[in-house]
């Protein structure tokens, strides 16, 4: 595939989308381990981030994944106690990780959650620091093979707002979003930079609210008023979409 390809894929509806996303992505998880392991995966939160997870669960393929080659990674997170229900990684636990009893603990790289007197940018820090310890020499961060991102109607990925300065950020892997137009008003997310240097961008999106963002995402907006448009892989970028996000 050649450097910076793009693939557009629209299924009819969201529940399609999920089951066929689930599909794809156990495929190129076992495509991959063909060749080599360990396999790096940003998971994503978001409804039909969530029922892609779930879809996941529900697959025959999974049993046929190793996954104690695969480590499973965030790329944003609500900053909010551990368990709590709006947090990611408990939609995700929820949903598939719960249902894989093989799958090592010690692979599940979950973002930090409110601890005491540690703050949002301490916790990216803490997060960077786990990333750093599986980044090839010279990285900051391990090179992912596959990135997840949902999207919201304002074209946001990640925790990366419009006009919102984290998604200006260089020279780290992480970012500390205080004052997110959309609550919890505390995040941690990966930087642009990090979701860049992923393999394979796999932006997902149901919604006809979601259309516009869409089209601006594809036609090269400036990230600044549509972030979405700044998630590329370096060496794939795939938008899986329902008709509706396609303005079908």
């Amino acid at each position: 595939m050649s450097p910076q390809s793009r693939l557009v894929v629209v299924h009819p509806d969201a529940q399609i989308l999920a089951e066929a996303a689930a599909s794809r992505l156990l495929t190129r998880i076992l495509d991959l381990q063909s060749v080599r392991s360990p396999v790096h995966v940003v998971l994503t939160g978001g409804t039909v981030g969530i029922k892609t997870l779930a879809a996941v669960a529900k697959n025959p393929l999974r049993d046929a994944v190793d996954w104690t080659g695969v480590h499973l990674w965030w790329g944003d997170e609500r900053y909010l106690p551990a368990g709590d229900a709006d947090r990611n990684e408990t939609q995700a636990r929820e949903a598939l990780l719960d249902h894989l009893d093989v799958l090592p603990a010690e692979n599940v790289h979950a973002m930090p959650s409110v601890d005491g007197d540690v703050d949002v940018d301490a916790a990216a820090a803490l997060y960077a620091e786990e990333l750093a310890r599986f980044a090839p020499e010279g990285a900051a961060a391990p090179v992912f093979d596959i990135t997840l991102l949902g999207m919201g109607p304002d074209a946001h990925v990640a925790s990366l707002f419009p006009g919102h300065p984290g998604g200006t950020v260089t020279g780290q892997s992480t970012v500390g979003v205080r004052n997110s137009p959309k609550p919890p008003p505390e995040r941690v997310s990966l930087t642009f930079e990090t979701i860049q240097a992923s393999h394979e961008v796999w932006i997902i999106a149901a919604g006809a609210e979601k259309a516009d963002a869409v089209k601006a995402g594809l036609a090269g907006a400036d990230k600044a008023e549509a972030p979405v448009a700044a998630a590329v892989g370096a060496q794939l970028t795939l938008w899986l979409l329902d008709s509706a996000a396609a303005g079908r």
